[in-house]
């Protein structure tokens, strides 16, 4: 791993993260205004509306939030948008239909609102304070309202790595910190942190590992029904991995947003009712299943579109757009192109009056939010961060931004950056694979963006059995170097054609309980023929 530690003590807190190390919560910008005007709030017994965003980070911070105020006696009003009719974030249809229904006297916006200027503006002069909590890039102006408590509104700050339900963590603590409550344990809820972080694909160093190692205990044993019935039928077993918030637990509670209505999600986080929480958890499951085949169906029309017009050497990013794509899924939609083609990927679904919804996920190298910077005149609206954004465009100027994008790519990208490449960490002998081994492995989770599990190398390797399939998607090789044998596990590879053995293998390993042992499992994630060594 090379990490650039500059001493034991860096060492020891990698591998050791503790909560008694984080830092003040006054360091993020703003702060101490915002903790002031909650504060306020609470005493006068204000109307506050917390105002969210569907996926996993706003509505796992809405949670949060959500219960602190409870905590100090005060109910707000939780509102998340309705993303087919209304759109991401502070938009002025979710705006009129939430004052409507609340008449708030201070609204705080998390995990949007650092560019909704003209909306904030509007708030304001209907007498509405405003409070933000976001991580999302800011543009050239900023919104006037109380208080942006956003690390990325200073380019000095070093917590810039945080996403919304970190931030609100930060702002949970500055709360205790000011006026404290004795009975609340603000440790059990680093269930919801870990939940956010993780299926936010934030980097995960820094304070998110903290959170992240801490919230994964609070996870496998949370009180919470509706968290336990989501591991249940997600078929997760403790202990809980960065892989199970991010392949099983974060998709269930991002589905019902991404087909239909976040505030389902919100309530099994929230609920105390053991009938509730198993119903939402079996209806959350339902749609994923749902939301799993609609994405199947857009990404198979986009990748045969994709395999007939994109040229490697030509283009440096994919832009792919259609009538009547559900926006719900383009995320995941492009998030899988991108990887499979190694390019920033952007996924434009047209609705029949023309107006399109585009999500983009991007590749090292390029800041998504930057490239959109450069093609702003043909957007009608647009934000996120640097490896995802979303935006708004007229069906008639997606042609022209298409250029204007790969243009942008093509001058923030360089060759290297869009000629895909195994990062190895280091190589490994079979015999190096023992216990010892395995335990400082794990010593280095959690693994994630930014933190990514090690990538080993090992040559000379034979196969010793035919490959045998599994699930008509993957291979179990029986490998043998020298006198050693192990099993591996090749993902996703039963189309794939194996070299002529022997060969060199790059892998990762886990550690896997298995009656009642833990065990060292290989998982391969890439084949060639054994190269010799000069």
């Amino acid at each position: 791993m090379r990490k650039g530690f500059a001493s034991s003590e860096e060492v020891q807190a990698y591998l050791r993260p503790r909560l008694s190390t984080l830092s003040d919560p006054f360091l993020l910008p703003n702060m101490q205004t915002a903790v002031e005007r909650v504060l306020i709030a609470l005493s006068r017994k204000e109307r506050v509306v917390l105002f969210g965003d569907y996926d996993v980070d706003g509505v796992t911070s809405l949670a949060l939030l959500a219960e602190m105020l409870r905590a100090y006696g005060v109910e707000p009003q939780l509102f998340l948008p309705l993303r087919m009719e209304e759109g991401y974030g502070l938009s002025p249809e979710s705006l009129e239909r939430c004052l409507g229904e609340h008449h708030p006297q201070l609204l705080i916006a998390v995990d949007c609102g650092t560019s909704s200027v003209a909306e904030i503006a509007d708030l304001k002069r209907r007498g509405v304070d405003v409070i933000v909590l976001d991580h999302h890039e800011p543009k050239s102006e900023l919104p006037d309202c109380l208080a942006i408590v956003n690390p990325k509104i200073d380019p000095e700050s070093p917590f810039h790595y945080l996403c919304s339900v970190g931030i609100v963590f930060k702002l949970c603590h500055a709360l205790l910190k000011t006026k404290s409550l004795p009975d609340l344990d603000l440790k059990s809820k680093l269930d919801l942190v870990a939940l956010g972080t993780v299926a936010d694909i934030v980097p995960l160093r820094g304070e998110n590992r903290t959170f992240v190692q801490r919230g994964a205990v609070e996870i496998a044993r949370s009180t919470r029904p509706g968290l336990k019935k989501l591991i249940e039928v997600s078929g997760v077993r403790p202990p809980i991995l960065t892989e199970h918030i991010g392949f099983r637990l974060g998709p269930r509670l991002n589905a019902s947003g991404r087909l239909s209505n976040a505030q389902r999600s919100l309530h099994l986080l929230l609920t105390q009712d053991e009938a509730e929480a198993a119903s939402l958890a079996e209806l959350l499951d339902k749609q994923n299943r749902e939301r799993q085949e609609v994405e199947k169906e857009i990404f198979l029309a986009a990748d045969e579109r994709i395999a007939r017009e994109f040229d490697p050497a030509r283009d440096p990013a994919i832009i792919v757009g259609a009538r009547g794509w559900h926006p719900g899924v383009l995320g995941i939609v492009a998030s899988r192109i991108s990887r499979k083609y190694h390019r920033p990927a952007i996924v434009i679904g047209i609705e029949e009056n023309g107006i399109g919804k585009g999500s983009g996920r991007s590749i090292e190298g390029l800041n998504l939010v930057e490239a959109l910077n450069r093609c702003s005149g043909s957007l009608q609206k647009y934000g996120g961060h640097e490896m995802a954004a979303g935006l708004t465009i007229l069906e008639k100027d997606v042609a022209v931004f298409s250029e204007a994008f790969r243009c942008a790519a093509r001058e923030l990208l360089s060759d290297e950056d869009l000629r895909p490449y195994l990062r190895l960490d280091h190589e490994l002998t079979f015999s190096d694979l023992n216990g010892d081994f395995l335990y400082w492995h794990e010593m280095l989770r959690p693994f994630g963006n930014g933190n990514p599990a090690p990538l080993f190398f090992a040559r000379e390797v034979e196969s010793v059995a035919p490959p045998q399939e599994v699930k008509e998607k993957h291979l179990i090789l029986r490998l043998r170097q020298g006198n050693y044998h192990r099993r591996a596990v090749f993902f996703d590879s039963v189309n794939a054609s194996l070299p002529r053995p022997p060969w060199d293998i790059a892998f990762r390993i886990r550690a896997d309980e298995y009656e009642g042992e833990t065990r060292l499992d290989m998982q391969i994630r890439a084949v060639r023929t054994a190269v010799a060594i000069d």
